[in-house]
């Protein structure tokens, strides 16, 4: 009993330590102050020993720390067995009036893959891609693949404040092509960023992890925490030691992590979603009040507007776009399996979600409404980056090492958000956190918009706005 008091006072500050030895000299009383203030202690994930090479973890040798460059290459050989293969798909009709109701429309999917056989220019593409200096560096056995822009011009009195940005499934480091000069430079004294773009260890240029998790045990496998972990230790290899975090799907979890784990290494994150995988008491009774009383329970309108219509009507929306989870948290190489070897199979597979995520309504139209908000270049060049990597497999992998265990019992769950933290709340985002509910996770939260338009691909989608609302809540953290 006492090593675990003595363990926990260690993790205060000094400070902390003096009221603590002061109290418990006090006899009882001072047991109380000490109970008082262990409920009120910052905790954090702890960082954990991390190896995700082939084979076993070398005993002597020191890992390699060095930042080599790195540029998207791709033989003609590759393309023309890209070509062969989209010769070749077979196609089935949709039902009469179908539109995206049952998945990518086969009428529409023909149109995006002629596109793709004779006038999307990879090569021109690549040539977009290495615009930005690409590098790789080995961490914990395996090579990260990241995109580090540094601004060309700093206006007068601006520092460049670093920024890490992380995607999600099914994106890449590409997203962010739109919203990297809005943020490294900007028009007038506007505040200036230094940009660093991972692509997640199995997605795109990282390699993937080698060791599988185990799933029902205290070992687990490569899930967010541990992307956080090899996250962190790429911004001290670069020599930062104080960051700002950016993260949507996979990237808020990991980057809420991050924020979870080092808190004084963050300065601030925010995010443009907000997951929660439990409801609690409070929860519920503010969604069986809140349609009525929304003040009472702390929503606002927009709040009630956008979850009631969604939660009391369109509970099957959720389950509709959520059985690709159910798939590639259980057995996520069956499926990978066909899309590894099938172009067509799987540019509709990552398309349809770039289609409903955008906007719900969007499963009405024949065409999924994919080219109201982006480009068959912009979409198929990130479906490139899935098969010239072979990575659609491991990125789905992903889902099992973070879903094979219950979410509601992982350090995560059980751990707050400290750091300066702000939210853009999307109108078309998968599901709705109201403010209130945001506040219970992340304990400083300094800006929550409500965004006017858009949806999960925000950075690809709207990059304006993404990019005006960051500066926003940088502006304000600044401030504190």
């Amino acid at each position: 009993m006492w090593q675990q008091i003595l363990q926990s006072v260690r993790s205060y500050d000094l400070p902390q330590r003096n009221v603590i030895a002061a109290s418990c000299a006090l006899g009882g009383g001072g047991l109380l102050v000490f109970w008082l203030l262990s409920r009120h202690r910052m905790r954090t994930i702890e960082m954990r020993e991390g190896w995700w090479g082939s084979g076993e973890k070398p005993s002597r040798d020191k890992e390699d720390e060095s930042i080599r460059p790195f540029q998207v290459k791709t033989s003609e050989k590759e393309i023309q067995d890209l070509y062969q293969r989209l010769d070749q798909a077979r196609y089935t009709p949709p039902l009469e009036g179908a539109a995206f109701n049952y998945g990518f429309n086969s009428n529409y999917l023909q149109r995006v893959v002629s596109y793709w056989r004779n006038q999307f220019d990879w090569e021109k593409q690549v040539n977009i891609l290495n615009q930005y200096p690409h590098y790789k560096t080995t961490i914990e056995g395996i090579e990260i693949h990241f995109i580090h822009v540094k601004p060309t011009h700093i206006p007068n009195g601006q520092t460049p404040k670093p920024l890490l940005m992380v995607h999600g499934w099914p994106g890449s480091f590409y997203e962010f092509y739109k919203i990297i000069p809005l943020l490294t430079n900007p028009s007038g004294e506007d505040l200036v960023f230094e940009v660093i773009c991972p692509s997640i260890p199995g997605y795109g240029f990282s390699e993937a992890p080698h060791k599988q998790g185990k799933h029902f045990s205290q070992l687990a496998g490569f899930d967010t925490v541990a992307a956080a972990q090899i996250f962190h230790k790429l911004m001290y290899r670069l020599g930062f030691q104080k960051y700002y975090l950016q993260g949507g799907d996979w990237g808020s979890l990991i980057t809420t992590n991050m924020a979870q784990m080092l808190p004084k290494s963050v300065k601030g994150l925010h995010l443009n979603v907000v997951f929660r995988t439990k409801l609690g008491l409070c929860d519920l009774m503010s969604l069986m009040l809140g349609a009525y009383v929304p003040w009472l329970v702390g929503f606002t309108r927009e709040d009630s507007r956008r979850l009631f219509p969604y939660f009391e009507k369109n509970v099957y929306y959720l389950l509709r776009e959520s059985g690709y989870l159910h798939i590639q948290a259980t057995k996520p190489d069956t499926a990978g399996c066909g899309l590894n070897n099938c172009p067509v199979g799987l540019a509709a597979y990552i398309l349809e979600k770039f289609s409903t995520w955008t906007d719900k309504s969007f499963t009405n139209l024949d065409d999924g409404g994919l080219e109201r908000k982006y480009s068959l270049d912009d979409l198929l060049t990130n479906v490139m980056i899935y098969w010239v990597t072979s990575t659609i497999v491991p990125s789905m992998r992903f889902y099992k090492e973070n879903l094979s265990k219950n979410p509601n019992t992982t350090p995560s769950a059980r751990t707050g958000v400290y750091v300066p933290t702000g939210v853009a709340a999307y109108p078309n985002e998968i599901e709705h956190c109201p403010r209130s509910w945001a506040k219970r996770k992340f304990k400083k939260l300094v800006t929550y918009t409500y965004m006017p338009r858009g949806g999960h691909f925000p950075a690809f989608e709207e990059p304006e706005l993404l990019a005006q609302d960051i500066k926003q809540f940088v502006q304000k953290v600044e401030r504190l």
